[in-house]
């Protein structure tokens, strides 16, 4: 049967579909674990969220993963995103980086468990525990999976939380730039800066931005924000841009729609201005993060070419 530890990994499940005469009815679901409660489990298969009660699985196992990235293109990914996503406060614990921003965002204030902590890893843990606590923040670890499988059991063994699958979803630029443009839709403003009516829209989700928000959205040196505007200069969408890494990712992030503009396309059309934009800046993919259970933003991306390079999960130690 599976195991807390299972969860982020490729498995299989049997499932009991039925009864005919005295045959049980089976049926087979391929894909990743996201969630194991005391009365169900999640997988993430090709065709969607499937969830399972426990009282209808046969058997369940965890299986090699498809098309597993290597370990060095999963770390290089990550500092990239990193990089995108400077927390203003930062320290290293080997190969490990921690991070702090005011609670903003789990991105920075979470211990990227990526490389050799250049100690056992039950004392990394306790230090990446006491350097949180001695900030007054909840201790987190961002745990790429699978390449954090160790850590993610060692945090079992001890009791920590799992925040929500996250995706790390990467497309190639090109067939975004061969999308021809929608000249019925207001154009895309691409601004070093963002306006006060883009920050008003982030803070909608993202709740109240610290100054330590500010420099994490500003303190990437190429970097865009991108506006849409109706004819009445009311904001219509939003999103960040920002190409790092020493192969040139474009970082999509906070694309966001206004209720009343939706379904329009203009996450599409702004995409693919971030993508212009990031090609004239040497990049030729992209990545983004995306909760796994954020089904509606996850299907919009498949549709503009995104599919899951890796996943990561976010443990929390217990309060």
């Amino acid at each position: 049967m599976l195991r807390q530890q299972d969860v982020g990994h490729r498995v299989v499940v049997r499932r009991i579909v039925g009864v005919t005469g005295d045959r049980t009815l089976f049926t087979d679901a391929l894909g990743e674990l996201v969630d194991l409660s005391e009365t169900e489990l999640t997988i993430a298969t090709a065709k969607g969220t499937l969830r399972v009660p426990l009282s209808e699985v046969h058997r369940a196992k965890r299986v090699p993963p498809a098309r597993r990235p290597h370990a060095a293109a999963v770390i290089a990914l990550e500092h990239a995103a990193d990089d995108a996503w400077p927390a203003p406060v930062r320290a290293r614990l080997g190969g490990w980086i921690l991070r702090a921003a005011d609670n903003w965002t789990g991105r920075a204030n979470s211990a990227l468990a990526v490389g050799d902590p250049d100690r056992p890893l039950e004392a990394a843990i306790d230090a990446v525990a006491k350097w949180y606590r001695e900030r007054g923040q909840q201790p987190l670890v961002n745990a790429p999976m699978p390449l954090a499988a160790p850590v993610n059991a060692a945090l079992d063994q001890r009791g920590w939380g799992t925040r929500p699958l996250t995706l790390v979803q990467t497309a190639v630029l090109a067939p975004m730039l061969a999308t021809p443009a929608r000249p019925d839709l207001p154009p895309v403003d691409l601004a070093d800066s963002p306006g006060d009516d883009w920050y008003a829209m982030v803070a909608e989700h993202k709740g109240t931005l610290p100054a330590s928000a500010i420099s994490v959205l500003t303190g990437v040196p190429e970097r865009v924000f991108a506006h849409v505007r109706d004819a009445d200069g009311d904001l219509l969408a939003v999103a960040r841009g920002a190409v790092t890494g020493t192969d040139r990712w474009l970082g999509v992030s906070l694309l966001q729609t206004a209720p009343a503009a939706r379904r329009r396309g203009l996450g599409r059309h702004v995409v693919r201005a971030l993508a212009q934009w990031a090609a004239q800046h040497g990049a030729a993919r992209a990545y983004l993060q995306v909760e796994e259970r954020n089904t509606p933003a996850v299907a919009l991306y498949g549709r503009l070419g995104f599919s899951t390079h890796h996943t990561y999960l976010t443990r929390e130690a217990p309060r």
